[in-house]
């Protein structure tokens, strides 16, 4: 019989390429059942996944694949039952090997039927798709402990958005953070959770619109939790895809960062507050220069009337207080901020203490307190700051002062045990309860109130003392045996050594420059200094300054540092570049005297940093520093004139 292209094939030939088309498969099982389930034929398929040969199966009974479990509940049966009704039928189940070994089969079983419509029997077709069912069962594992492991999350709310934004999932963390239960939540859209100044604007949708065009936004903001009340939110969202690339919705990720914002605003707040404090103090430092230099001229006038002395003496005190207050108020805002910084060096602490009882002296004086300060012949040496130590004293000798009555008795000792240096204040003045003597150092207490309210202040000076001491590395206590029967105030610092000898050389008359915008101030500072035996010249204005100074040859130079033109950093420069410039004491006489005040003159190469107002112990103290640094200047740059 000829055949022609596109021509059927006979019957026979057709039924031999399909039988020999179903033979070759491997990778499935196809066989043919009879009606009551007989295996009638076996392809290579059916023998690789199963491990039978063909001379094995024919003629058994389908049912030896499928597991005891399965045949027990006549499962084989059913299946044929349900190709026989509806013409076909698919499972997946375990199934049996040669081998005894299972494996995962997709079953799908066709009746077969005559030209009549009866069943003659079934064709069946078995997948192994174990493989693919190890991968699925992993990735639904997997998923599942990724579910288990969000959904016991608590310190992050995460919950999936539809790509309308509708929530669709909830977990621990979200109903903690925004305080809905799953059910509150799921279905609504996550526009609840936010402000309505923020509704208004659309924020919402324009975070999805965001998120979707970028991969990803990340922002931080208010949030509404149910009960009304807001918290401070760093959120992100993701966009979530499937395999196919397709848009499912978002990831949203919400954190309470409310404690992290509130800290920032504290440490924001502290910082303006210490800028706030810096700048007042410089303010309020100018204006008390010249009025402190008016009142040392008028110490030094040789015979003044009675009234002018008593006033003088009065502004004096009263000048002193104010800027003890100014000094106290900017340390307590450098204390909160942890920005007070010591300078420590060693340096002898008789000094300090004699020093300390002077600036304090007045203030006995004038209620004619009885001092005794008991400290040993033998120099006492100490590596701290002496600035600070000075200041400590003083707020002890102070707080005697204001809490002892009139002919009362203040005593201020110092000495040595071991490495420890030792400083106590005892007074027989007002005394101190045990509930006061627990308080007594905490800012802005004032001991018994109406004590406080009688004598007035800050109540800052104790608590400032204190942290001075703890600062050294030492520790500041208070005794007292109960109300009108004295305090003792003691203080223990390490780093002290005593030893003979001693000497601060006294000093020539030289020749100072003051530098002040100030005029009051430029002009009073240099009468008290012509007063005290030296050379002086004023200059108004750093550029002034430098036109003086090449002609004058200033020993010293006293800069005011936030002067126009050329300010105090810049005139210090210019003048070191003369050929007498590294022979010079120049000093930054100044109202700013925080830490960093103090070492950007040092770095900007001051010989002292003086802070506004200085009053004539002060200027004492500087110029004897002044003139030990000259002689040492001239020791180590003999060649230089």
């Amino acid at each position: 019989m000829t055949m022609y292209p596109g021509a059927a094939a006979p019957p026979h030939r057709s039924d031999e390429r399909f039988r020999l088309l179903v033979e070759s498969v491997v990778d499935y099982g196809i066989f043919l059942l009879g009606p009551d389930g007989i295996v009638q034929s076996w392809n290579a398929g059916a023998e690789r996944i199963k491990g039978y040969t063909a001379g094995e199966v024919i003629g058994q009974h389908f049912s030896m694949f499928y597991t005891q479990p399965a045949r027990d509940a006549n499962w084989p049966d059913y299946e044929l039952e349900q190709a026989r009704e509806k013409g076909r039928f698919e499972d997946e189940g375990w199934r049996l090997r040669k081998d005894g070994g299972s494996f995962w089969a997709n079953v799908v079983i066709t009746a077969l039927r005559g030209p009549d419509g009866c069943v003659t029997g079934f064709a069946k077709v078995t997948r192994d798709l174990t493989e693919r069912r190890g991968y699925e069962q992993s990735l639904r594992e997997s998923e599942e402990r990724f579910r288990l492991l969000l959904e016991g999350v608590s310190g992050y709310a995460i919950f999936m958005l539809s790509p309308a934004g509708i929530i669709e999932s909830w977990n621990v963390g979200a109903q903690l953070l925004k305080g809905y239960t799953a059910s509150e939540a799921l279905g609504r859209h996550f526009s609840m959770f936010y402000l309505p100044e923020d509704l208004q604007r659309h924020l919402p949708e324009q975070e999805l619109k965001m998120a979707l065009a970028t991969g990803r936004t990340e922002e931080e903001g208010w949030r509404v939790r149910n009960d009304g009340s807001v918290f401070w939110a760093n959120v992100v969202i993701s966009p979530v895809f499937d395999t196919d690339k397709r848009h499912r919705g978002f990831a949203k990720v919400t954190r309470d960062m409310t404690d992290r914002r509130k800290l920032e605003d504290l440490q924001s707040a502290s910082r303006r507050m210490s800028e706030f404090l810096a700048m007042l103090a410089h303010e309020l430092r100018n204006p008390l220069a010249p009025i402190r230099n008016a009142v040392t001229v008028l110490q030094l006038e040789p015979a003044p009337s009675p009234m002018v002395r008593n006033s003088r003496d009065m502004i004096d005190r009263q000048l002193t207080h104010m800027t003890r207050l100014v000094d106290e108020l900017l340390d307590v805002g450098r204390l909160t901020t942890g920005k007070i910084q010591l300078k420590k060096e060693r340096f002898l602490y008789n000094q300090v203490v004699a020093r300390a009882a002077e600036a304090v002296r007045p203030m006995m004086d004038a209620r004619q307190h009885h001092f005794v300060l008991n400290v040993p012949h033998d120099d006492l040496y100490v590596l701290a700051d002496a600035t600070r130590l000075t200041q400590v004293i003083q707020n002890l000798l102070t707080n005697a002062a204001k809490y002892t009555p009139a002919m009362g008795r203040i005593e201020l000792s110092a000495w040595v045990e071991g490495e420890q240096l030792c400083t106590s204040v005892t007074d027989n003045g007002a005394g101190l309860t045990g509930a006061a003597m627990l308080t007594i150092f905490e800012l802005f207490s004032q001991g018994e109130a109406s004590g406080a309210a009688k004598e007035g202040g800050l109540g800052i000076g104790l608590t400032l003392a204190k942290s001075l001491v703890e600062l050294h590395g030492g520790a500041l206590k208070v005794e007292s045996e109960g109300l009108g029967k004295g305090s003792r105030f003691s203080f223990f610092i390490p780093g002290a050594a005593e030893v003979k000898g001693s000497g601060a050389s006294d000093i020539d008359a030289i020749r100072i420059l003051v530098v002040d915008d100030n005029r009051d101030a430029a002009d009073s500072l240099a009468e008290i200094l012509r007063m005290m035996g030296c050379a002086v010249r004023t200059a108004y204005d750093g550029a002034s300054a430098a036109q003086v100074a090449p002609d004058y040859r200033p020993q010293v130079v006293l800069a005011d540092l936030g002067m126009p033109t050329m300010n105090g950093y810049e005139l210090a420069s210019r003048l070191r570049s003369l050929p007498q410039g590294p022979r010079m004491v120049i000093a930054a006489l100044t109202g700013f005297g925080a830490a960093e005040d103090r070492l950007r003159t040092e770095a900007a190469g001051f010989d002292e940093h003086l802070v506004k107002p200085i009053d004539f112990r002060g200027i004492q103290s500087f110029l004897e520093r002044a003139g030990q640094l000259l002689e040492r200047k001239a020791r180590e740059r003999p060649d230089e004139q």
